[in-house]
């Protein structure tokens, strides 16, 4: 037997993609990392919809490119060879979505890891431009080394997010063992 809902945070985020992303919207993959959101969401945006796909690591990229192009997918993503943070020099439209996926690149060198400080700065930059009811996802994983100190600085930043202008939610298994990702949603509001 296995679950229906509750299958582990990727399976959320995908939903709810599912539920914000329709074809034509703009969106970026703040961490491409092995392309599996990026090319998740090129199929939701559609025809006339754009992915914006960033990661720090060639190898991301690569890996990425091979995947769209395979499922004929790659005219509708720009990928960028930078990191999230400067994201503003390359996106100047509003956005449906944005998604981290924080850690290191799986298969990758573990020591290259996402910091605290980029990934605040990437967020405040993504909520710039998304638009009103868009949506921000953040999968942490906490399993690697500063992995936790990342969580924990992310929760200090999300804690004073004015709630007036953005609802936060943090979806977190409390009941799984070896660190399970927690999840993370900003609307705007």
């Amino acid at each position: 037997m296995s679950y229906k809902y509750f299958i582990n945070a990727l399976e959320i985020a995908k939903g709810i993609m599912d539920n914000t992303v329709f074809p034509g919207d703009t969106v970026i993959d703040c961490t491409v990392g092995n392309g599996n959101d990026t090319l998740y969401l090129a199929r939701l945006v559609g025809l006339k919809g754009k992915v914006y796909g960033f990661d720090i690591q060639k190898k991301a990229l690569t890996l990425t490119r091979e995947k769209l192009m395979s499922e004929g997918l790659y005219d509708r993503v720009q990928l960028i060879h930078d990191g999230h943070e400067n994201l503003f020099e390359y996106v100047d439209e509003e956005i449906k979505l944005g998604i981290f996926n924080l850690g290191y690149l799986p298969g990758g060198d573990h020591t290259i890891v996402t910091r605290s400080d980029t990934t605040i700065l990437g967020i405040e930059n993504c909520l710039k431009i998304l638009s009103k009811n868009g949506i921000i996802l953040i999968i942490c994983y906490t399993g690697h080394v500063g992995g936790l100190e990342e969580k924990n600085e992310l929760e200090k930043y999300f804690s004073i997010v004015n709630q007036k202008e953005c609802n936060v939610l943090k979806f977190q298994f409390i009941n799984q063992i070896n660190n399970p990702p927690v999840l993370y949603g900003i609307e705007k509001l």
